[in-house]
Order: structure tokens, then sequence, then C-alpha cells
């Protein structure tokens, strides 16, 4: 099994959290602004999207990547923006109304509590999101939270590979450079992803023994604060240099 701490508002790790930060600030813009102006196909319109570019300090997609190719971004450009923007109206903390985006009362009052707003966010975007669904493989990863959280839990205390984590979970023979790279790629969209937006979890570019590049997988302080899981009796404390 695993639980959810719910934190103190002025936990320090809460700050770890990029699906945090990004909802805190969407509710905060709307209601100073009276609302977010939406396209007639109900996304957000370009101008927000920009700020939100500018403001999120996303993993892996900072203002100068999102911008290095094209000046014009719409929502489903920014993909962590359209999956908060969905979120955002399915847990009813705002709405569309005459053409905007508007913070509700449930809204205003999560966004200025930060660990209650975390607990209502992150177990339902973990838990209840189909991950495959808005990723680019399209196909899911077999498994489920327990089982991923659980071994997860006592395998990278100390640092793992991307692809030494897929192994422990599903043999070795699927690698990046052969037939079994989708694979890999469904385990990344549908389970680091999603802990690394989160902020469960941080990936670092390094090299693996062979000289590949590779993405090592941590944990992050958040980890450690708000999970409470079955294996955490056999978890090693890392050692630090």
């Amino acid at each position: 099994m695993m639980e959810f701490r719910v934190l103190p508002d002025d936990h320090a790790d809460l700050s770890l959290s990029p699906l945090l930060r990004a909802a805190r600030l969407t509710i905060g813009y709307a209601d100073a602004h009276g609302g977010i102006g939406l396209t007639a196909t109900k996304a957000f319109r370009r101008d927000f999207v920009h700020w939100a570019v500018e403001h999120f300090d996303w993993p892996g997609q900072s203002a100068a990547e999102v911008f290095r190719y094209r000046r014009l971004i719409n929502e489903a450009d920014f993909q962590p923006l359209e999956l908060l923007h969905f979120l955002l109206i399915r847990l009813r903390l705002g709405r569309h109304h005459k053409g905007s985006f508007k913070v509700n009362n449930d809204g205003r009052m999560f966004a200025a509590q930060p660990g209650a707003l975390f607990d209502r966010l992150i177990p339902s975007f973990l838990l209840a999101m189909d991950h495959a669904a808005y990723s680019r493989i399209g196909e899911p990863a077999p498994g489920n939270w327990n089982t991923w959280l659980n071994v997860m839990n006592v395998e990278i205390e100390s640092g793992i590979s991307e692809r030494q984590l897929y192994g422990v979970f599903y043999g070795d023979g699927p690698d990046w450079d052969n037939d079994g790279w989708r694979q890999i790629a469904a385990f990344s969209a549908c389970v680091l992803k999603p802990l690394e937006w989160s902020g469960l979890i941080a990936m670092q570019e390094a090299r693996e023994p062979n000289g590949r590049p590779a993405h090592m997988i941590f944990k992050t302080p958040l980890w450690q604060s708000v999970l409470r899981l079955d294996t955490d009796d056999m978890v090693r404390p890392a050692i630090r240099h």
C-alpha cells in the first residue's frame, strides 16, 4: 500500500513540485486578471501560454528551449499547461465562463494552502490520470503505482539510470537502440515523467558505464516527506560523497 502525507503549507519541500507551482501560478494569474481568455476551442489564449512558458520554470522545458524553434506557442504546444488546464477543471478549482477560465472559491482557498493543494492535485494526477493518453507513444506501461513506487523506493535511493530501472521491472532485453525502445519510452512517459512533474524524482543527464547518454533518476526530498510506503524499512540510506 501507499499513502500520501499531508504536509503543512510552509513545508520547504513543496517548492520542489513543478505541477504544484504551476497550478498556484495559474490560479493566481486568473484571479488577478479576472480570468484567462480562451480560444474558440476552449484552450488558453496565446498571451497566457507565453506567460506560463516564461514563469513555470518547467524541468527540461525552459522558455529558451520552448521558444527556440517557434515564437508563437499554443496551449497544445506546451504539454504541461494543457494537462494542468484539464486538471484544474476536473478538480473543480476553476471553470469556463463566457469565454474565460475563472477561478472559483475552492481554487482561491487551495492556492493559499500549498499543502492542501498538493494533496488534492498530485494523487489525482498520478493515480487517476491516463498518462498514456497524452504521451507521444500512446501505449501504457504494464504495472501499477503500488508496485512501481514500492520498488523504486528501494532501487533509486542511491540513483539509477532510466534503462537500469526499466530492467528491474521488465528485464534487460529492451533498449533504446533495439525494437524495445517503445516499451522503455512508454515506461518513461507513464511512470517517470509524472513522478518528475509531481516533484518526487529528479532526472539528471549522465552517461552509463559504456559511455551512452543516460538519464539518472534520484528521489527528491519531497519523496521522503510525502510518501509512506511498505518498503520504507528496506531502504538503506544512500552514501553521499
